[in-house]
């Protein structure tokens, strides 16, 4: 069977080829590396009016790192449950994804319980009772117990602390659509679209202390249910077609993508086009994800899987091994990140944004989390080596559970 007609298989029949069997689930550093630089690209994106935050991704193109963790999440979630499903049945998975999305509430919970308490301080010692909106934490101080049962209950969502109640949706219908992936990968995206659109066409949200929430899940399921599809070629061992003309139309998409960002107002004078170019340098839609932004997401992906080889240079040099890290531990770093972010924005605030201020909590902050994901790396390596006793190894031999994955997209 050609690799062409093996991966249409894929796409419509949820397998390669007859007989098609599960690959071990491994480590793709690649997958790491990625979602620990998405992972500090959101801590600068989160405080906003900083320098750096004006070299972001996001002021290149139309999506941004919170559109590339989502679809990592997808794969993510296939290689952790899906394989389990596969090997030891639903009820164990379910299992480990009921424990998996205790531990995302939980942390989602002390997360804004810390957000608060860093905003009372701040609150008391500047005597600046305008942080509270800053970030939208008014609820939580004019009713606080109504404000505690809205963010136990997800309906209450103070600004930038909306990625983990979105993460906490999807990966609870992460067996629906993996069920579906494993029937076909085509008519489970085509449904995944549907509801997008039909989500759209009748302006379906998820409530939010008056409003509703900044990612929409029925919206950003798409990119999860991409993710997922990508996580189960990887496991069956489909190999990406090898298209070059889809390598250049996106890079064109990508270099379109930058050209419209990078002026102000319609450069092609034609008028028809005015709002468009309004609309998608101000920024494409989030909330309910623009086509814009998946097609951009797509480009990247594409290109990523095509050209940033398993195990390359960059994914083994000093810095893709921190990052790796990093993403490794992303749920530490994300949760530590956001905490940090609201101080920063309260610090550059209060320092009138001097730039050498501004500077300084982007590179701390930057080395903070990187540390935190390092030394997670190390306590994790030693105290997991302690526990299983594990016979000695020669060295650069890595454990089963990190092990790359060959077919990610060596081609």
């Amino acid at each position: 069977m050609s690799l062409d007609s093996s991966f249409k298989r894929f796409m419509l029949f949820g397998r390669p080829a007859e007989g098609g069997a599960l690959r071990a689930a491994g480590r793709d550093t690649r997958i790491d590396m990625v979602r620990g630089l998405a992972l500090l690209i959101i801590f600068i994106n989160h405080m906003p009016g900083n320098v750096v935050s004006a070299y972001m991704p996001n002021n290149f193109g139309f999506s941004d790192a919170a559109d590339a963790f989502v679809l990592l999440a997808g794969v993510s979630a296939t290689f952790a449950y899906g394989g389990l499903i596969e090997t030891r049945g639903f009820s164990i998975a379910a299992l480990k994804l009921g424990g998996r999305l205790w531990t995302l509430y939980i942390a989602h919970l002390a997360v804004f319980i810390l957000v608060c308490g860093v905003i009372a301080v701040a609150v008391t010692q500047t005597q600046n009772p305008l942080y509270i909106e800053a970030i939208n934490i008014q609820p939580f101080f004019r009713d606080t117990g109504e404000a505690l049962i809205g963010a136990l209950t997800l309906t209450y969502q103070p600004s930038y602390l909306d990625i983990l109640p979105l993460y906490i949706v999807l990966l609870a219908l992460f067996p629906a659509i993996y069920y579906g992936v494993r029937f076909s990968p085509a008519l489970t995206l085509f449904c995944s679209l549907a509801i997008w659109q039909v989500a759209l066409a009748l302006d379906l949200h998820l409530p939010n202390s008056g409003g509703h929430w900044f990612f929409n899940p029925f919206a950003w399921q798409v990119i999860f249910t991409l993710g997922v599809i990508l996580g189960r070629s990887v496991q069956l061992g489909v190999t990406m077609p090898r298209l070059r003309w889809l390598d250049a139309a996106a890079v064109a998409f990508l270099l379109f993508a930058w050209l419209v960002k990078i002026p102000t107002g319609n450069p092609t004078g034609i008028a028809l086009l005015n709002d468009w170019f309004d609309s998608v340098q101000l920024g494409s839609d989030k909330t309910n994800l623009a086509w814009s932004r998946l097609f951009h997401l797509g480009a990247l992906a594409w290109l990523v899987i095509r050209w940033l080889p398993a195990g390359g240079m960059l994914t083994r040099s000093v810095v893709g091994r921190a990052l790796a890290c990093s993403g490794r531990n992303s749920l530490h770093v994300f949760c530590v990140g956001i905490v940090l972010a609201i101080i920063g924005q309260i610090v550059l605030a209060e320092t009138s944004f001097a730039l050498d201020v501004q500077l300084l909590l982007c590179a701390g902050g930057v080395t903070l989390l990187t540390g935190l994901g390092i030394f997670l790396s190390w306590y994790r390596s030693i105290t997991s080596r302690d526990q299983r006793a594990e016979p000695a190894k020669a060295p650069g031999v890595a454990s089963s559970a990190q092990a790359r994955l060959p077919s990610f997209s060596s081609r």
